[in-house]
């Protein structure tokens, strides 16, 4: 067996790239694009530190506003921002959307680079993307992957419905929510926000399943809440009532909008809705996950069984989510 040593001056160990095959070529050309966008959109991506614990957000203009996750800063008494070079401001809260799960803060800060944000209905399947955040306080984090699946309407654990969300198998770990899911042309086209979790281990995280809030969305709503402190056109879908958890294949309506959609159908307190458009309701999770996949104004069936046993279908024409 013949050895030889892995320094500069072995044979053929050169700097060039010439008599390198095709294939090879385009990979160190993939390589170099990956390098490019990691140094463009670094700046970019901020750490968050609240008394609850890290995040990630994204410089969305230049004067200062921060957009990141609502769960990130949600209850959070002081609030930290950090940014790529290691320079820490205190930010201000300047308001949230919660169904949407999105926040925006506000630091006075120098020389601040904004992301560019992506038209996301551009995106397909396949699609390489890159999430770039801190995950686990570990600073400017990036992993690598593809767009997996469009238009996943996902739960989260404090029962925050998310229509419309992007799929995606680049690692999403705690720390990187807020951050930046962003293309090879170093446009943001999403927030990563969670992981899947799998039962079968524990509720640890399914490898190779995350989500992130499409650009559209964060655009559109950090914009509102920038120029408003609220959001007047959320853009998603609602039925008015109040509902809660039954055995009878169905959820119980516990209250009703005063004059709101549900009501001028018909629907009353003590109904149990049993399907909306066609899809059973079997729980309030359900019910939440079917309605956030339609729009305000369309109108569709709702299927209850009112108190007294008698079934009967009603239509309702969706109302706006208030923001």
């Amino acid at each position: 067996m013949f050895l030889t040593g892995c320094d500069s001056s072995a044979p053929g160990a050169t700097g060039s790239t010439e008599g390198t095959t095709p294939v090879a070529q385009a990979a160190q050309a993939v390589q170099g694009q990956f390098v490019r966008v990691v140094t463009d959109i670094g700046p970019s991506v901020v750490q968050i530190t609240t008394g609850q614990g890290l995040g990630s957000g994204i410089v969305f203009d230049t004067r200062g506003d921060i957009v990141t996750n609502d769960h990130v800063v949600a209850g959070a008494g002081t609030l930290q921002v950090t940014l790529a070079n290691g320079k820490q401001y205190t930010a201000q809260f300047v308001g949230s959307f919660k169904p949407d799960d999105l926040a925006v803060l506000h630091i006075i800060a120098p020389g601040l680079q904004a992301a560019t944000f992506a038209d996301s209905k551009n995106l397909s399947v396949g699609d390489v993307v890159m999430a770039i955040g801190n995950p686990l306080g570990l600073k400017s984090s990036v992993t690598e992957g593809i767009v997996s699946a469009l238009g996943r309407t996902v739960s989260e654990d404090n029962g925050v419905v998310l229509p419309n969300v992007i799929e995606t198998s680049a690692a999403i770990n705690p720390g990187n929510s807020g951050g930046a899911l962003v293309n090879l042309d170093g446009q943001v086209v999403g927030i990563p926000t969670l992981a899947a979790t799998d039962p079968q281990l524990g509720g640890g995280a399914a490898p190779g399943i995350g989500f992130a809030i499409p650009a559209n969305m964060v655009h559109n709503i950090a914009t509102q809440l920038i120029d408003t402190g609220t959001v007047a056109n959320t853009n998603r879908a609602y039925l008015g009532v109040q509902v809660g958890a039954t055995t009878s294949g169905g959820v119980l309506v516990t209250g009703v909008d005063a004059g709101g959609v549900a009501a001028r159908a018909g629907i009353t307190t003590g109904d149990v809705i049993t399907a909306v458009n066609g899809t059973l309701t079997p729980d309030p999770t359900t019910l939440a996950e079917t309605v956030a996949d339609l729009k305000p104004g369309q109108t569709v069936p709702v299927a209850i069984t009112t108190s007294d046993g008698t079934a009967r279908t009603v239509q309702v024409t969706l109302g706006q989510y208030p923001g």
